[in-house]
């Protein structure tokens, strides 16, 4: 018993740097999304997607592949802008996979903008070896 909470106390510490790479990755990545978004650029994010990737909104059908993807924010852009990413926690789902929590602000482009806030989930795979959004789903606060 004492040699397995040796070798698993071992395992987390020496997993913890690579798991704190691919937080700080994830964070890189979302800084990404956000400069896409706040650009308009509908086809940047479908492109970091995975091609089998879920879309689900809240309030929407949900979207599957770059195509079907590209088309959601190719609406969302055109309402909302501002977009803010924050990561509160990456927990690993594997040597490939990586489950983010975080929450997100962004403004209408209605008059006067209104602040929309609230949390998400997404799933990351990496592909490639480059992370790519495989599961993304969130809610509004209010």
């Amino acid at each position: 018993m004492a040699r397995i909470a040796i070798f698993v106390a071992c395992f987390l510490l020496s997993a913890s740097p690579a798991w704190a790479q691919a937080k700080s990755s994830i964070e890189k990545l979302n800084a990404e999304w956000m400069a896409a978004f706040n650009k308009g650029d509908a086809k940047a994010l479908a492109a970091m997607y995975t091609p089998d990737a879920y879309v689900l909104p809240a309030g929407a059908e949900m979207a599957k592949g770059h195509n079907a993807i590209e088309k959601f924010w190719g609406g969302a852009v055109k309402q909302l802008g501002d977009a803010k990413l924050t990561t509160v926690d990456v927990q690993s789902l594997g040597p490939g996979a990586a489950r983010e929590i975080g929450t997100f602000s962004f403004k209408t482009k209605a008059q006067p903008p209104e602040q929309i806030t609230g949390k998400y989930v997404v799933v990351w795979r990496k592909m490639g070896g480059q992370w790519q959004l495989a599961t993304d789903i969130w809610n509004m606060n209010k």
